[in-house]
């Protein structure tokens, strides 16, 4: 069973993408996603590796604009309802699809957006949640709108985008959501990314249901995972086996033909990172007939 590394544990300590990479073989992974903290210096060296370190998956937005004070997957929002950041959003996207196809990725992660819940404090549980759902329906179709124009930028460059769950109660698409959409753009490339730390922070805080049952109705459309662990109610990121995802019960997801990207904070060390790979595998290793 295959494993990548997202960039984004080591993009800000190197400016050296071939180093990154050749970091990333020493410590027993397979492949790369590069984060969107990936800098326009950087990929030269990610190209320079391709052949012993791929790039399976690129998080938009990358590379990170130059300007920007820092590389941000909600730097812009597609979904706004301010035109100009829309029109920005789909320019960023743009860009990642060429960076991503330019590389030989078949994937983009992508955070589609928030049902704005400013009313959300001061207001009961129950009222916010019938609030988030009259909201999401305006970001529904904002999306389907701005999905629309970029489809053909897509399927062009013989891309995936794949929208990953968030941690919040505001984060769209929500497991309703997302299953609608996939069903609506059945045959299109648009797919499902599942986030173990967002979605464990979600059943925490209450937003949602079990995180091992979300990705269980949601898996026919799940391409990928990105690997992180939490502790409590908030987005640690964390090398998974450090904190209270149930990867044990996620077995069921790692066995199908998806991407498995570990996707720690960079405050976690190379040996604790290594020791977590080694878990990992170690608990899935009878998987390996099952996916990549």
């Amino acid at each position: 069973m295959k494993f990548a590394l997202s960039t984004n544990w080591s993009n800000t300590r190197s400016d050296d993408g071939a180093a990154i990479a050749d970091e990333a073989g020493e410590l027993g992974f397979d492949s790369l996603e590069l984060g969107f903290r990936t800098r326009s210096s950087q990929l030269v060296g990610f190209k320079s590796r391709l052949d012993v370190m791929p790039v399976e998956s690129v998080h938009a937005y990358c590379p990170a604009p130059v300007g920007a004070p820092g590389g941000h997957p909600e730097l812009y929002r597609l979904c706004s309802s301010d035109e100009n950041e829309r029109a920005l959003a789909r320019m960023l996207l743009e860009k990642t699809f060429s960076c991503a196809a330019d590389l030989g990725a078949k994937i983009v992660v992508f955070h589609a957006g928030y049902a704005s819940m400013d009313t959300l404090f001061g207001n009961l549980f129950t009222t916010a949640r019938k609030l988030r759902v009259k909201r999401g329906r305006i970001v529904y179709d904002a999306f389907r709108r701005e999905f629309d124009i970029l489809r053909p930028s897509l399927e062009k460059k013989g891309l995936v985008l794949a929208l990953e769950n968030l941690p919040s109660l505001e984060g769209f698409p929500n497991v309703f959501e997302a299953e609608e959409l996939m069903r609506e753009f059945d045959g299109a490339p648009i797919r499902l990314w599942f986030d173990t730390g967002h979605a464990l922070v979600c059943e925490t805080n209450g937003w949602s249901g079990d995180s091992v049952h979300m990705a269980a109705k949601l898996a026919p459309w799940i391409c990928g995972m990105h690997l992180n662990d939490v502790k409590g109610p908030f987005d640690d990121h964390g090398e998974p086996g450090w904190g209270n995802v149930d990867y044990a019960g996620l077995t069921f997801l790692a066995k199908r033909d998806v991407l498995r990207v570990f996707e720690p904070s960079s405050s976690v060390s190379p040996e604790d990172l290594r020791n977590s790979l080694a878990y990992i595998r170690n608990m899935w290793s009878g998987c390996e007939s099952w996916g990549r």
